[in-house]
């Protein structure tokens, strides 16, 4: 079988970022842009914990969803497989550079965050008790340091042969 795209990235180079991953164009003629949203270095830093991921998930999806200029265009953000980041998907055809500022604030909404995580409950959530807000909150910090970087990454490093 053909390898699909996102295992054609060079892991071994990769750091935490923000990476547009691939670029769909709906039946409609509309782009979703999936970005990669790395939080560690791939197979050197220690993953996220999946309580961390998931409370972050609520959270970060909450809001996004309620975001006065990006909440319209949200389609989808959850946690990756591998638990080194996040995947978000927007409506639109964007830049890594494009949202910067939107995962600040998002990041910054996750580490202050005070109270009850939404969604957390059993009514809402297929498994609600899956979840660790301190985690989350120590995630979003480290995350932010990265975003605040001068050289933070925009683009995949290069395939190796």
């Amino acid at each position: 079988m053909k390898k699909i795209a996102s295992f054609t990235i060079d892991h071994i180079s990769l750091l935490p970022g923000i990476y547009v991953s691939r670029k769909d164009t709906t039946p409609g003629g509309d782009v979703i842009t999936t970005f990669d949203v790395r939080m560690t270095a791939p197979n050197r830093q220690p993953a996220l914990s999946i309580p961390a991921l998931h409370a972050m998930e609520h959270l970060a999806a909450t809001f996004l969803r309620n975001h006065p200029q990006w909440g319209s265009k949200i389609v989808y953000w959850g946690p990756m497989g591998c638990c080194t980041g996040n995947y978000l998907l927007l409506n639109g055809n964007y830049q890594s550079s494009d949202i910067v500022e939107l995962l600040k604030e998002t990041f910054r909404f996750i580490a202050d965050f005070e109270g009850e995580i939404p969604g957390a409950t059993p009514k809402d959530c297929g498994n609600y008790l899956l979840m660790n807000l301190p985690e989350a909150q120590m995630a979003a910090l480290d995350y932010l340091k990265v975003l605040s970087s001068s050289d933070l990454p925009l683009s995949y490093p290069s395939l190796n042969s």
